[in-house]
């Protein structure tokens, strides 16, 4: 039931301000500050602060979390990132995107997430899970403090809490000179509440249950692969927060393109072609198992909480992602239109000479 409300959330803010990290990577890329970076950041933002916020008042621990308690790898976090900016390049959306745009009755999304779904599975426990097995052991990190950023830095969560409140005045303030709307406001915000409250709920149910219970957050990568398993092999298996979310975001959005009138059955088009699609779904599915998430699971949920390995990850992203875009995209942008040719002017006529 908690991942269920989590994505109902998640899916209804992010579908009405239209949160995406692709997005956001292109125009900051771009050299511009628009409202696509600031959505983004003032989720980014919200998260952090709201997840320190809990840690200080005493309502949240994450230190058995995975992304802290777990033995990491650090190769594999900014490798895996690395290719998953460049697959959510070629997709046109990272994996929440897609799941997103799919309720919102886009065919292209539907299928890109379907592909990225059997890839990530693919790379957990199937024919590329050696290939990330490999990389992942090229440069590991044991769990505990050496994988949190705090710690590393010999700071606490106070400091996180105003590492984040300083980014989100930041995002507040070219939100309010963009002349945003009251969606973008309240879908920023909420998508970054979302986040936060995920980690919250799982952890007061694991206080309050005499059952194992994982602290855990959002996240599309790991679900989606459970998703498919669940309907391939194992159709009884027991609901738990991951099973939840995927089924939550997708009704939540449904819910927002309704809500806004942006239900519209679309297909491939716009000199996208759907190879392009396929490989960039793949290259989502590997990058986001070899990183240990996706662009919200790796960079906003465990952004969030401060792990070395998910900031990596997020680096890796904006990398691969400006990359990508400059250089499958760069040829795409349309040519300045050519200055209108002037053609001279016939000369004068000479004035006739009098006679003397």
């Amino acid at each position: 039931m908690c991942g269920a409300i989590c994505g109902l959330l998640f899916g209804f803010f992010a579908q009405r301000s239209k949160f995406c990290l692709r997005a956001a990577v292109i125009e900051f890329w771009h050299g511009k500050f628009g409202e696509k970076l600031a959505v983004w950041l003032l989720a980014f933002s919200t998260a952090v602060v709201a997840v320190q916020v809990f840690v200080v008042s005493g309502l949240l621990d994450v230190s058995t979390a995975r992304q802290l308690a777990s033995k990491g790898s650090l190769s594999g976090a900014l490798i895996g990132g690395l290719i998953f900016g460049v697959g959510m390049v070629m997709t046109r959306g990272c994996a929440s995107r897609l799941l997103v745009l799919s309720a919102n009755g886009n065919l292209r999304a539907l299928l890109s997430g379907l592909i990225f779904a059997v890839t990530a599975q693919a790379s957990l426990a199937g024919v590329l899970a050696p290939w990330r097995l490999s990389l992942s052991s090229l440069w590991m990190v044991d769990g505990g403090p050496s994988r949190s950023l705090l710690s590393l830095m010999g700071v606490g969560p106070n400091d996180g809490l105003a590492f984040g409140a300083v980014w989100m005045v930041t995002a507040l303030f070219f939100a309010y000179y963009s002349g945003w709307s009251v969606w973008k406001w309240l879908g920023g915000i909420g998508t970054g509440l979302a986040v936060a409250l995920a980690w919250l709920f799982t952890y007061q149910v694991l206080s309050h249950s005499f059952e194992a219970v994982q602290v855990q957050g959002v996240t599309f990568s790991g679900p989606s692969a459970e998703w498919l398993m669940r309907v391939l092999n194992n159709p009884d298996e027991p609901w738990n927060f991951d099973l939840g979310l995927l089924p939550g975001v997708f009704l939540g959005s449904l819910i927002g393109a309704l809500v806004g009138r942006d239900w519209k059955l679309e297909g491939f088009g716009g000199g996208y072609t759907m190879p392009r699609y396929i490989v960039g779904a793949v290259l989502m599915g590997f990058g986001s198992m070899l990183a240990g998430g996706c662009a919200v699971g790796a960079g906003m949920t465990g952004g969030a909480i401060f792990a070395v390995t998910a900031w990596l990850t997020l680096g890796g992203m904006w990398i691969g992602g400006g990359l990508a875009d400059r250089l499958l995209d760069g040829s795409h942008k349309p040519a300045p239109a050519p200055a209108p040719s002037v053609e001279p002017a016939p000369p004068a006529a000479s004035a006739p000479t009098a006679a003397p």
